[in-house]
């Protein structure tokens, strides 16, 4: 038996070379987990429209994993979710929306999270491992039309002295020149939905682009001392926007820990000079699981400019003798039937033979794939009584999301709360000062908050606060990240961290 490979291969640091064909056991696992990481983004969605929580997460941060029944969940903790906006013309078409006037955000969704192992994994590990999931759409193919197709410069994306150095003249590649297929370019549509914003939401005043940033900036810092690595994760929109944001990542500025991206029946997402700029950061690696037969994986076309993106594990659903030879598009683009395969894959000329043990039922968790003599219903995966529930009265309702599980924004204007906080609107019972972009605690005098700071993260639960003029205030003005709502109608908030704030607002 050959040397195992190290989990710098297992990322990618040798291009997979020598681990895809045969399919390497670790490898095989490390897949897997990405993709029920994936899974989990989709399992946790709230698609009712008739919930006033369409379109978030239906669980929190501390219980996602254990309710959508995610492999060694305990292994792992959830210390953001991601939002992006709907604001963006025909984007709306990507995203849910409940017909409620009472809806949690009219115009954002939740497209993912980020995850770290905890102490005891990182330790046996030896490594810090953060996992950023994007979860793909779950409106059918339709969505392939309204989304723009158009080739965008990725300037929004670039460094500014990566700029400088391609265009020393100043032209971006921003306009419709004969040199544009010289320049990297995205497609429109996963660019707009990455870096869009909506300053009337809480949970999108920043976009998902510079969330994601706030919050890797603050594990890089919180973790400094350890080995740490990236991985991004997603199916279909979500391996888009993956590539994306592994991309932004290392063009500005990580360049000195592994970014992998291991996604599933990802779309193109740029063209020839965007691939030669991923291959610049060679810390920087994406493998990409393709369904021989999946069409998604074409889109928007070569006919346009635009190319696959990183290593290609081409596997093929026809292999497996448990699933239907369906003729159904959206089959062929079906992440579980896709894991499915991974589990059993022996190369394009082996004989299908289950390496790790899988549970068949999952490939019908959003789908009838499965041969009908297996016995396991189609699309089981729902809420029991699509979420209705007997109240005290006698009546049946819509059941509503339990205190832990109902949507806190992560992220918020934090120029609104430096200016509250210099104002003296918060009485602070333990001192904090804001350093760089987050505060440590500090023990008496006023919070010191340094320039340009953007965000404040609490650590450790301290004290609660039920004053509803100041639940108005603190939502109003002062959304801090890691807030945890614990009862909507008795307006309690549960501060976290070290520093905790008191009172109402002057």
């Amino acid at each position: 038996m050959g040397t195992e490979p190290t989990w710098h291969e297992l990322l990618g640091s040798n291009n997979w070379g020598g681990l895809l064909e045969p399919l390497h056991l670790n490898l095989r696992r490390l897949i897997l987990r990405c993709g029920d990481f994936c899974q989990a983004t989709h399992d946790a969605f709230n698609n009712d429209e008739y919930s006033m929580y369409c379109g978030s997460s239906r669980y929190g941060k501390s219980s996602l994993f254990h309710k959508v029944m995610f492999k060694s969940a305990s292994d792992y903790q959830i210390v953001s979710f991601l939002y992006a906006t709907a604001r963006v013309g025909a984007h709306k078409a990507l995203f849910l929306h409940s017909l409620s006037r009472e809806s949690w955000d009219r115009e954002s969704n939740w497209i993912g999270y980020i995850a770290v192992t905890n102490d005891e994994m990182s330790e046996q590990l030896g490594r810090r491992e953060i996992y950023i999931a994007f979860r793909g759409t779950r409106r059918n193919y339709e969505w392939v039309n309204v989304l723009s197709a158009l080739p965008e410069s990725t300037e929004p994306l670039l460094d500014p002295q990566s700029l400088n150095k391609s265009d020393p003249d100043g032209d971006n590649g921003g306009g419709n020149s004969n040199d544009d297929e010289n320049a990297p370019r995205v497609m429109n549509g996963w660019l707009k939905i990455y870096i869009s914003s909506d300053p009337k939401s809480p949970f999108t005043r920043l976009s998902a682009r510079a969330q994601l940033q706030t919050m890797i900036e603050d594990l890089r810092d919180r973790y400094k001392d350890e080995n740490l690595s990236i991985t991004f994760t997603g199916h279909s929109l979500g391996a888009s926007l993956s590539i994306l944001a592994a991309f932004d990542l290392v063009e500005n500025g990580v360049t000195d820990i592994p970014v992998s991206a291991i996604i599933f029946g990802s779309p193109q997402v740029g063209n020839r000079a965007f691939n030669d700029k991923l291959k610049e950061f060679p810390n920087l690696k994406i493998l990409h699981v393709k369904n021989k037969i999946d069409v998604i994986t074409l889109y928007p076309s070569s006919l346009l400019g635009y190319v696959n993106s990183g290593i290609e594990l081409v596997i093929d659903t026809r292999k497996s003798p448990c699933l239907k030879d369906s003729k159904n598009p959206s089959d062929w683009h079906n992440l579980q039937a896709m894991l499915h395969i991974i589990a059993g894959w022996n190369g394009e000329n082996g004989e299908f033979e289950m390496k790790v043990k899988r549970s068949l039922a999952l490939v019908n968790k959003s789908s009838s794939i499965l041969k009908d003599e297996i016995l396991i219903p189609g699309s089981w995966w729902v809420e029991k009584n699509k979420g209705v529930v007997l109240d005290e009265d006698g009546e049946w309702i819509l059941a509503p999301p339990l205190d832990e599980d109902i949507p806190i924004p992560d992220f918020a204007n934090m120029e609104k709360q430096v200016d509250m906080a210099r104002k003296g609107g918060f009485k602070w019972s333990e001192m904090g000062r804001v350093y760089e972009n987050h505060i440590t605690p500090t023990h008496g005098g006023e919070p010191d908050f340094a320039k340009g700071s953007k965000r404040a993260i609490f650590t450790q639960t301290q004290s609660f606060c039920s004053s509803s003029s100041f639940y108005k205030s603190l939502s109003d003005f002062c959304i801090f990240p890691q807030f945890s709502v614990l009862s909507a109608p008795s307006k309690r908030v549960q501060l976290m961290r070290n520093c905790v704030l008191e009172g109402s607002a002057a």
